[in-house]
């Protein structure tokens, strides 16, 4: 599973490079670029919540499996389009819909399926392991979607996407499940009534999910309007654009890595928020500069920050819920780290043409730090922000 999963998001990140690069390229309007986001992200939020229901309820194999077919037949409609060179920018917009539509099924049964996989003490290594093939697929997917890009053009950026999705449904088709949810005749609705009835009254959960919108809503803005920062402040081209996501990558490697080796760590909650300060930090700095060998240090650091609190996160909130309830649980907690995104990013695509780029980033820097010195202060006294997580359980 981990093979196959860190092979596709390869191929994922190899298709984001380019999309990227030539949404920005079509239009030269970084509102284009949250645009995109967003409309991939907001299908998501429209039906991840009943995916959730779906994960708790059917074989989450087969379920995953459909999702991967959708996203599949997308990346190669796209192959075509940059084939027949007749793309155009609503075309790509409509994709990124459809791929979302996918994911909104996928994620929560990816989510739900993961814990099923090992025993339970070994749950947070799992998470980080799945953490770094995620985040080494974020190293060698933009290197490989540069030396795509420019020897052989978008075209096969999009086909190579396509092909990845094979490795991971191989994986899928191969591997044990354990666990078969068991089928309901309740209400979709109530069923998702139940689950978001699970979160309120378990302590400190509601704001566990809070705090991964905050993440993702203002974490990821660095990345997301990295083509606009490489062509407005360093004045450079795609290469330097493929050096800062390598960089991030491998940050965000580094701090997976480090989660592992804090599992035994107490006071995970504060971990967590000692990190997003660090991220907050990181961008901050990121953005007052403009110098290429710094911006590469401080996109490290910031990638490797948010994947740590990210990373402390996730196992939090998995260790807390029974699989009965793990799909309901995740599909919330997913959706949360997913509005994040697209509402980060439409609300930065409108202030940056207004008060620029170095600005507008530095400004999500410091809201990430209030944020973390809020709850320090207002959650001091939660249990989970003060035991470890298998003393909180």
């Amino acid at each position: 599973m981990w093979l196959g999963a860190c092979a596709s998001t390869i191929g994922t990140f190899v298709q984001q490079f380019a999309q990227s690069w030539l949404v920005y390229d079509l239009t030269k309007d970084p509102f284009y670029l949250g645009l995109d986001l967003f409309l991939g992200q907001l299908p998501i939020i429209l039906f991840s919540l009943v995916g959730g229901v779906f994960a708790d309820r059917l074989d989450r194999r087969k379920l995953l499996l459909g999702s991967q077919y959708i996203q599949m037949l997308c990346a190669f409609v796209l192959a075509a389009l940059f084939y027949r060179h007749s793309v155009r920018i609503w075309e790509i917009l409509s994709l990124s819909f459809v791929v979302g539509f996918g994911q909104s099924f996928g994620g929560p049964a990816y989510s739900a399926l993961l814990p099923t996989l090992v025993p339970a003490e070994d749950l947070s290594n799992a998470i980080a392991m799945n953490s770094i093939q995620f985040n080494l697929a974020r190293v060698l997917g933009p290197a490989l979607g540069g030396l795509a890009y420019s020897a052989v053009g978008p075209t096969w950026c999009f086909a190579l996407n396509g092909v990845s999705y094979l490795a991971v449904i191989a994986s899928l088709l191969m591997i044990r499940v354990t666990f078969i949810p068991q089928k309901s005749k309740e209400a979709i609705l109530e069923s998702m009534k139940e689950g978001l009835k699970f979160i309120r009254q378990r302590e400190g959960l509601s704001a566990l999910v809070f705090l991964a919108f905050i993440t993702t809503s203002l974490g990821f803005a660095l990345t997301a309007f990295l083509p606009a920062i490489v062509q407005t402040v360093f004045r450079r081209g795609p290469e330097t654009y493929e050096v800062l996501l390598v960089c991030s990558g491998a940050g965000a490697i580094a701090g997976a890595l480090i989660v592992a080796a804090l599992e035994k760590l107490k006071e995970h909650g504060h971990v967590v928020l000692l990190t997003l300060i660090g991220l907050g930090a990181s961008t901050c700095a990121f953005a007052l500069n403009n110098r290429l060998p710094l911006a590469c240090l401080l996109i490290f650091a910031s990638g490797a920050t948010i994947m740590a609190s990210l990373s402390i996160l996730l196992s939090l909130v998995q260790l807390i819920v029974s699989d009965q309830m793990r799909g309901r649980v995740m599909s919330v907690f997913n959706l949360a780290l997913r509005l994040g995104i697209p509402v980060g990013s439409l609300t930065l695509g409108k202030i940056i043409p207004i008060v620029g780029v170095a600005p507008a980033l530095a400004g999500t820097g410091l809201a990430l730090i209030g944020f973390a010195l809020y709850f320090i202060i207002a959650m001091r006294d939660t249990a989970i922000f003060q035991r470890s997580v298998r003393e909180s359980v």
